[in-house]
């Protein structure tokens, strides 16, 4: 008797990939790259969800999404479910969605990654947030009865917004305090409209204004008001999330000349003071051969918006290689494809100007790299004899930033790191100053917009704790 044979293996779809705007288009406009997924794309896609039972996927979320549960939805064809799904643990899907770095997060963790490509994540959690844009619809997460309890919110980055969403469900007044003008943080000042159009954060934080929270801007908690005033204006809680906006930069001679700058100040101009729109009046160099030294996310965004501003020639200058470098994979690739040049193992060490005070080039020597430092990379190691100059007329230094030092400057009580970082408890955002809380990139340094979306979360839930409780709750334990 033959053994009956068993049916054929069924074959999972490939990871779909994202269709995007050609090269040759994108580098003459700041309109978004990539399209996101058709409706057909995004149910083969969620179909390759093994839908586990125990989903690494998850753990790896800075968030805690319930990954399965909204990828079901999609492959049943109800984008308008898995957008709700969403909602009841993130505020800022659409953001997510295009700027979270899934690759070493959600994605890394899924089961497929270990003999092939993982389910893109990211591209459904655009894909459901994008729907819910298409149709007109905002869907509001369900809402716990007003408690009477106010939270002031200093900041409106990543940290600030998800701590408003999170206290807003749990039925508390939230309001923000934003120095800008505009509402987001980070994700307008310092994301180019070509990876995170503005619109689309927009739309994000107008989910808060329908559910009650305030939202002031050009509001400068440290001028205006102190952390302290505050409370005593009634506020039963504040939280701090302002950010790491300070821009570190190489402390090496001529960086006063015309024509150096920081990203920040770079993308800012571009970003939020549209200074890439010809119908408004925010002045911005034009280079025509433009350097950018570092290695991260900012120096690629700032390397890709020089060239759609026009300059003939953008490099990026890094003291390590490739495999080194800090910056996602894609926006390595997109910046490769738009005809960014990389000048790799290479270290400046001097501007150099004109009769005029203006850039004309930097001296750099070349690198060797070493043992590994702090950081587990490489150290790079100069290698004598190869001075050399490399002729530029803007330079956009993108080495990362530190703490923004104004509330811990004028909250003497609130205990602060060497580096200038709020001191606080991982597990509850708990600074030294009783009912005031802190999270982002002001308590870690410069990081990821999730992790400093979690870390809201976490302040906000402990928050909700001091605020119903009152208790358990005191300073974080010194070590």
């Amino acid at each position: 008797m033959t053994e009956q044979a068993k049916p054929p293996k069924k074959e999972r779809p490939p990871r779909q990939k994202m269709p995007e705007q050609t090269p040759e288009a994108r580098i003459r406009n700041f309109d978004e790259v990539p399209f996101g997924l058709t409706p057909e794309q995004a149910r083969l896609e969620a179909s390759r969800c093994l839908q586990c039972k125990k989903p690494a996927c998850v753990d790896g979320c800075p968030v805690c999404i319930d990954i399965p549960g909204f990828i079901k939805k999609i492959v049943e064809g109800e984008a308008e479910a898995a957008i709700r799904k969403l909602k009841e643990q993130t505020t800022l899907p659409a953001v997510c969605g295009r700027v979270c770095p899934q690759e070493e997060q959600c994605e890394k963790t899924c089961v497929l990654a270990k003999k092939g490509q993982p389910v893109a994540i990211g591209y459904l959690e655009r894909y459901a947030a994008d729907y819910e844009m298409q149709q007109g619809q905002t869907v509001i997460p369900d809402m716990a009865p007003p408690t009477g309890k106010r939270v002031a919110i200093v900041g409106s980055g990543p940290a600030g917004l998800t701590a408003a969403y999170e206290l807003a469900k749990l039925g508390h007044k939230a309001t923000i305090f934003e120095a800008f003008h505009k509402t987001g943080g980070v994700l307008v000042y310092g994301i180019p409209e070509f990876r995170l159009p503005k619109a689309i954060v927009e739309r994000d934080v107008s989910t808060l204004r329908k559910m009650g929270v305030e939202i002031l801007t050009n509001y400068v908690v440290g001028k205006l008001d102190t952390v302290d005033e505050l409370l005593q204006q009634g506020y039963n809680a504040v939280f701090v999330g302002t950010g790491a906006g300070l821009p570190h930069f190489l402390d090496i001679p001529g960086e006063q000349l015309n024509g150096v700058l920081s990203a920040n100040e770079f993308l800012t101009r571009t970003n939020l003071m549209k200074a890439y729109r010809t119908d408004h009046d925010t002045p911005i160099r034009r280079a025509k051969r433009a350097v950018v030294f570092g290695g991260g996310n900012v120096a690629m965004d700032s390397a890709r918006t020089a060239l759609r501003l026009g300059a003939e020639e953008v490099y990026v200058l890094y003291r390590r290689t490739k495999a080194e470098m800090p910056a996602r994979i894609e926006e390595i690739h997109h910046a490769e494809d738009e005809g960014i040049h990389f000048e790799l193992l290479t270290a400046p060490i001097e501007f150099l100007g004109d009769e005029k005070g203006w850039l004309r080039a930097v001296r750099c020597l070349r690198m060797q790299l070493g043992e590994p430092d702090e950081s587990g990379r490489r150290r790079p190691v100069p290698i004598e004899g190869s001075e050399h100059e490399f002729p530029c007329d803007q330079a956009i230094v993108a080495i990362g930033n530190g703490p923004n030092p104004l509330v811990p400057a004028t909250t003497p009580d609130l205990k602060t790191t060497r580096w200038g970082t709020i001191v606080a408890d991982e597990a509850t955002g708990a600074t030294s100053k009783r009912g005031v809380f802190a999270g982002g990139d002001i308590v870690t340094g410069a990081a990821t917009v999730i992790r400093a979306m979690g870390a809201g979360k976490v302040a906000a839930r402990a928050i909700h704790q001091f605020l119903t409780t009152d208790h358990g709750l005191g300073p974080p334990k010194q070590h």
